[in-house]
């Protein structure tokens, strides 16, 4: 098997002289991404393209080990610096090279916000209603809540979240106390920023014992070739997994609701669905079943019954509800690997707040950034797992964007800024796109994708 050491390299298919991390973030859109709340390309406060690298190397090593003992004569996997960061931009890369009319302005700005006593906050919606409820308590204006939503509701998309001033200055005139309980009076999602922190939480855990029956007859020489996973997840962290499971050669059949799940149709379109979406879920096949009936979960129990993994993103208590636990799937299939990539895992209890990434960053204290940091490494850390399992014929899969933020700060070294760059630094993903130096990491169909971040050798 080969070693993560081996497996990593800087620049890999992308034919500039990068020298490191921050070479790479400054020539493959994260320096851009990350700075457009600042108005400016800005480094991360931490070395992430190094991190997702020696993540996707283990994914890579693991994925070695399970193929040749299914007969799959591949010898190592490699990836590189570069190709972690194309990554972690590709839905931000598949926007920005949409054919429709779809146009974005990325003005700076964005949270955290601050209270009278200087305490740094970050607060979570998807709901208009509460939004409304909880600056209105707060004192806002009508005029400044109604402008604040759409910049706020499309911060996972567009990197940057330009808020009417007004918003922060009322904000900065309240206690901290009050603000926490108008947030749970209206129903926000509040968590105060932390001083970065390690909690020594496992990136993922791994248990069970399956029966062996994962041993397919592999149909082309990728580790996961012949298996099929069922994908039940939304926006990015499960979906994320269910990509890379994909790359790696798994047949993934996606589970969506009926009329499709909603972020397809978000705009930049790029042929018949979203840019971003495709970015992570082109290459699935899709099927739409209702889950809150007895038919429907029915139908995903039958499809079930011929998948070696499920994977789900749903809220704490969902599984129960619907009678879709790792019991349940186990008793049509016996030996799947069931696994749950959740917000905040079992350490936040029973009744999470709201998971996603932006109040993930903020509880765990990783260094801020509207870039969606803790969504993407937390579905690499995901598909790890599930790696790891299929490798161990083991049954059950948990992870968290919690856990992820963790392993984040455990790797965090911060990028040394002071250092002079070797490529140009990247202000325009569309540009990034044409540079023919990106070729061999990139392909166009309707708009332009990431390849897979590893190269197998046989």
């Amino acid at each position: 098997m080969i070693t993560t050491l081996d497996a990593v390299t800087v620049a890999g298919p992308v034919d500039l002289p990068l020298a490191g991390e921050l070479d790479v973030q400054a020539a493959c859109g994260i320096m851009h991404v990350h700075g457009r709340r600042y108005g400016e390309p800005t480094p991360l406060g931490l070395d992430y393209a190094s991190i997702l690298a020696a993540e996707l190397a283990a994914i890579g090593g693991v994925a070695v080990t399970f193929a040749r003992d299914r007969g799959i004569p591949l010898r190592g996997a490699s990836t590189s610096l570069a190709q972690a960061a194309l990554l972690a931009v590709s839905q931000y890369l598949a926007a920005a090279t949409a054919e429709d009319d779809h146009q974005e302005t990325w003005l700076p700005g964005g949270p955290p916000f601050h209270s009278a006593e200087r305490v740094a906050f970050e607060i979570e919606t998807f709901d208009p209603a509460v939004w409304q409820r909880f600056w209105s308590t707060l004192g806002a204006d009508r005029e400044a809540i109604a402008r604040g939503w759409q910049p706020f509701s499309a911060r996972f998309a567009t990197a940057t979240c330009p808020l009417p001033s007004r918003l922060p200055d009322v904000a900065a005139r309240a206690p901290i106390r009050w603000i926490e309980r108008t947030a749970t009076d209206s129903g926000m999602t509040l968590v105060r920023v932390a001083i970065r922190r390690h909690d020594g939480i496992p990136a993922f855990t791994v248990s069970g014992e399956g029966r062996g029956h994962r041993m397919a007859r592999p149909v082309e020489f990728l580790p996961l070739s012949g298996l099929t996973v069922l994908e039940s997840c939304r926006r990015v962290q499960g979906p994320m997994a269910g990509h890379l499971l994909r790359l790696l050669g798994a047949t993934v059949l996606r589970v969506e609701p009926p009329g499709g799940e909603p972020l397809r149709w978000v705009p930049p379109i790029a042929g018949a669905a979203s840019a971003r979406f495709r970015a992570l879920n082109d290459g699935k096949e899709s099927i739409e079943i209702d889950l809150n009936t007895v038919g429907g979960r029915r139908h995903l129990l039958e499809l079930a019954s011929g998948a070696d993994v499920f994977l789900h993103n749903w809220a704490p208590g969902k599984a129960e509800q619907w009678s879709l636990t790792a019991y349940d799937l186990a008793r049509v299939r016996p030996g799947i690997v069931y696994a749950h990539a959740s917000g905040w895992g079992d350490e936040l209890g029973p009744n999470p707040p709201l998971g996603t990434d932006f109040v993930v960053q903020a509880h765990a204290g990783v260094p801020p950034s509207l870039m969606t940091l803790v969504d993407v490494f937390g579905g690499v850390v995901s598909a790890h797992g599930i790696v790891r399992a299929l490798s161990r014929r083991a049954t059950k899969v948990t992870s968290s964007l919690l856990s992820a933020a963790s392993r984040l700060n455990a790797s965090a070294v911060r990028p040394r800024c002071g250092q002079p760059l070797r490529a140009p630094v990247c202000d325009d993903l569309a540009v990034l796109a044409e540079d023919p130096r990106f070729s061999r990491a990139l392909v166009r169909d309707e708009c332009v994708f990431v390849t897979s971040p590893w190269e197998f050798r046989s």
